[in-house]
């Protein structure tokens, strides 16, 4: 089994043959659910690439250990770099995409209130609902030792989006109708893929019309319809095989 990985702030100033403690919340996570011993592997990262991978030394009370370090990694940053544009799905769907999509190894998600969404984030429950996203993608980044976590971006509007894609090496909206199969679109070896997923009530005429003026273009994953919930994680799935990222 790999090493259980655990979040800390900065990495800045670590090296291979110091150590590093772990406390608060992570450390009461490992010493008393996890009950990590010494001598036991870990791995703390700051979610953003670096990993500081040891062993643990000491265990203090009940939230607080000290890990000695053996080597200190650092990932460069994946090419293409993979965007998900996520309608909202209502209920703990979005949570769950969210969830299967940071395991997969999205670079990052941005939440797109579409209009044909059941679900809108306003005023205290939009504040709420982002915060339960950023902590799903949080806990599963660790739950799938990633040490860079995907961003979860502030949701932007339709016209916002369209400016998103139009940056793009390449610009995708995923639709049942789509003409070409994501399969087989060329794709970028460098820059930046960006997705977009349509709620279940589907991407609107209007909003096709503005993605399509930014460059994107309409592309089907497959004969069957998937999920909101689940459309981006197929789709990232399917791109990182086929950019060479899970080779």
């Amino acid at each position: 089994m790999t090493a259980p990985v655990f979040l800390v702030d900065s990495l800045a100033d670590v090296r291979a043959g110091g150590t590093l403690t772990l406390d608060g919340p992570e450390g009461r996570h490992a010493v008393s659910v996890r009950r990590l011993r010494t001598g036991e592997e870990v791995v703390l990262t700051d979610g953003r690439g670096s990993g500081a991978h040891g062993t643990v030394a000491a265990v203090e009370g009940k939230d607080r250990l000290t890990v000695a370090v053996g080597a200190v990694r650092t990932e460069d940053p994946p090419q293409p770099t993979i965007t998900v544009v996520q309608a909202l799905p209502k209920g703990d769907r979005g949570e769950l995409a969210v969830e299967t999509m940071t395991e997969t190894g999205v670079d990052a998600i941005v939440p797109w209130p579409a209009a044909r969404c059941v679900t809108q984030w306003k005023g205290e429950r939009a504040a709420k609902a982002l915060g339960k996203w950023r902590a799903t993608a949080r806990e599963a980044g660790k739950q799938s030792r990633r040490l860079t976590f995907p961003r979860v971006a502030d949701p932007l509007t339709t016209k916002q989006v369209a400016a998103l894609l139009a940056d793009a090496d390449l610009a995708a909206v995923l639709h049942e109708e789509g003409s070409s199969p994501l399969a087989t679109a060329e794709l970028p070896a460098q820059g930046s893929i960006v997705l977009v997923v349509g709620p279940e009530g589907g991407v609107s005429p209007e909003e096709l019309a503005t993605f399509a003026e930014a460059g994107a273009r309409p592309y089907r994953l497959g004969t069957t319809v998937l999920r909101t919930s689940t459309a981006g994680t197929a789709a990232t799935a399917l791109l990182l095989g086929r950019t060479g990222r899970w080779s």
